[in-house]
């Protein structure tokens, strides 16, 4: 009987590849250190993991959205 391999994964194409994909995209939690937590109805809950399974997202990026749009970068300083 001859042991044959069976491969589970694709390797990387190399080290140098792997490595600047990684700088690029930092993780999650380099990008976002602050969390927020907040009370909702089990109802408003319902429709926003709806809403954003609709539009194809995760909740927090879809909140994370809203809350970008109604709080700009330079809202609280005097114009």
């Amino acid at each position: 009987m001859t042991a044959r391999r069976i491969r589970i994964g694709v390797k990387p194409p190399t080290t140098e590849r792997w490595i600047a994909a990684r700088e690029t995209n930092p993780p999650k939690s380099d990008r976002y250190t602050a969390r927020l937590t907040i009370d909702v109805t089990p109802e408003l809950r319902s429709r926003i993991k709806l809403t954003a399974f609709g539009r194809g997202i995760t909740v927090a990026e879809m909140l994370r959205q809203l809350l970008e749009e109604r709080f700009p970068e330079n809202a609280g300083e005097p114009s």
